[in-house]
C-alpha cells in the first residue's frame, strides 16, 4: 500500500488576469500559501507554460521545474484537456470547439486536429523532461450527439466511431510511452469515453495499450448515477491521478440526470467544493491506498455556489485531512507466535 500523494490543485479553473493568478511565480505562492504540495498545470496559457519548449528544451524545463520548486511545490501532472478535446470533435461542435484553438486553426477542423494531435505529442516530451509519469486530458468525441438518439444510432455506428477514435489516438500514445509516461483521461460527459463501458471499448480498440490509463474523477459519476466506488474495484490498476471534485445529485419531480437546460445552480446534479456534495471521499481515498495508488490528489473545484478562493483553502484542508498514511505493519503483529514449517505441521498435527 502507498499513502497518496498530496493535496495538489488544479490550476485551469484559477488562472486569470488577476494577481494572484496571472503569473506562475505568483500563482505558486498562493498556492503553497493555502498548504497545496503540488499544481496540476495547464498547458494553453504562456504565462505558465510554453509546452513546445518544455518539450524541446530540457534546460527550460528544469528552469520551470525549478521555478516551481523554489515555492515549495512540484507539478503533479500537466494537463491537455482543451487539446485532447480537439483531437476529436463531431462537425456539429466545430463552432463552439474553435474557441479552443489558436486563430489559424479556426474554421478548419482537418488542421486544427493535426495541431491538437502535435500538441499531445509535445505533452509526452514535456512531461518526460519535468520528470512526469502521468498526464491528464480529454478523449475528445465523435459520438456524443448520438448518447441518447432519435432516430436510433445506425448499425455499426459506434464502432466505426470508436475505430476513429483509436486511430487518431494510437499515434499519440506510442509516443508517451516512448517517453514513459500514461495518458490519464478524464472520464467525463461530453467525451466519447465517459463511463466505464465506454472506457473498455475504447481500450479493446487501442489493443489494450499500457499507456491508455484514467484520471479518476467522482464527481461525474454521481451525475451519471454510477457506482464510483465499484469503479475503483473495476479500474484501480489503470487510474494513474486523481482529481477530488465533489457532486451532489438531486432529482425532483420536473427534472433529473437530463438538466432541463438549466444553469448549474439549478441542476439536479451540480458541481460542490469538496466535502460539499455527496461524494463518499473517505471510502475512495481508504480504496485507492489499499490498491497501491501512487499519485496525486489533486483538487479540482468547480462549485455553483462557494466563493473559488474560500473553496481552494478548504480543499486543501479537506484533502489532508481525507489522506491514509498508510501502516507499516499489521495490527495484530502483537500477538504473533511465530511460524516455520514445523511449527506449523504441529498445528496442524502433520508429522
Amino acid at each position: 500500500m502507498t499513502t497518496i500523494k498530496g493535496p495538489g490543485v488544479f490550476l485551469a479553473q484559477f488562472i486569470g488576469d488577476e494577481a494572484p493568478f496571472n503569473s506562475l511565480d505568483a500563482i505558486c505562492e498562493w498556492a503553497a500559501g493555502l498548504g497545496f504540495k503540488a499544481i496540476q498545470m495547464p498547458t494553453l496559457d504562456a504565462r505558465f507554460i510554453d509546452l513546445q519548449k518544455a518539450a524541446e528544451s530540457k534546460t527550460y524545463a528544469d528552469e520551470l521545474k525549478g521555478k516551481v520548486a523554489s515555492y515549495g511545490l512540484e507539478i503533479s501532472e500537466l494537463s491537455t484537456h482543451l487539446q485532447g478535446q480537439l483531437v476529436a470533435v463531431n462537425p456539429a461542435y466545430d463552432l463552439a470547439f474553435d474557441a479552443f484553438a489558436p486563430d489559424q486553426y479556426k474554421n478548419n477542423p482537418k488542421a486544427r486536429t493535426e495541431w491538437a494531435v502535435q500538441q499531445m505529442k509535445y505533452a509526452a516530451k514535456a512531461s518526460q523532461n519535468l520528470g512526469l509519469n502521468a498526464h491528464a486530458t480529454f478523449s475528445g468525441s465523435l459520438l456524443w450527439h448520438m448518447f441518447h438518439p432519435w432516430p436510433q444510432r445506425p448499425e455499426g455506428l459506434v464502432d466505426a466511431a470508436f475505430t476513429e477514435l483509436a486511430k487518431r489516438w494510437m499515434p499519440i500514445l506510442n509516443e508517451f510511452d516512448n517517453c514513459g509516461v500514461d495518458v490519464c483521461y478524464e472520464i467525463h460527459p461530453g467525451e466519447d469515453l465517459f463511463d466505464g463501458v465506454t472506457y473498455e471499448m475504447f481500450l479493446e480498440k487501442v489493443n489494450n495499450h499500457p499507456r491508455a490509463c484514467l484520471l479518476y474523477d467522482p464527481s461525474h459519476f454521481v451525475l451519471q448515477q454510477l457506482d464510483y466506488i465499484q469503479y475503483i474495484d473495476f479500474y484501480h490498476e489503470r487510474i494513474k491521478a486523481f482529481h477530488v471534485k465533489d457532486s451532489e445529485f438531486n432529482p425532483t419531480g420536473k427534472q433529473g440526470a437530463f438538466g432541463g437546460y438549466q444553469s448549474w445552480a439549478n441542476r439536479a446534479g451540480r458541481y460542490r467544493s469538496p466535502g460539499d456534495g455527496q461524494v463518499d471521499f473517505k471510502t475512495i481515498f481508504s480504496k485507492l491506498a489499499q490498491y497501491d495508488y501512487k499519485g496525486w490528489a489533486v483538487m479540482e473545484w468547480e462549485c455553483c455556489i462557494k466563493n473559488a478562493q474560500v473553496g481552494a483553502a478548504e480543499g486543501a484542508e479537506f484533502i489532508k485531512k481525507h489522506i491514509i498514511k498508510v501502516t507499516d505493519r499489521a495490527f495484530d503483529d502483537f500477538a504473533a507466535s511465530g511460524g516455520n514449517d514445523d511449527f506449523n505441521n504441529k498445528i496442524l498435527g502433520i508429522s
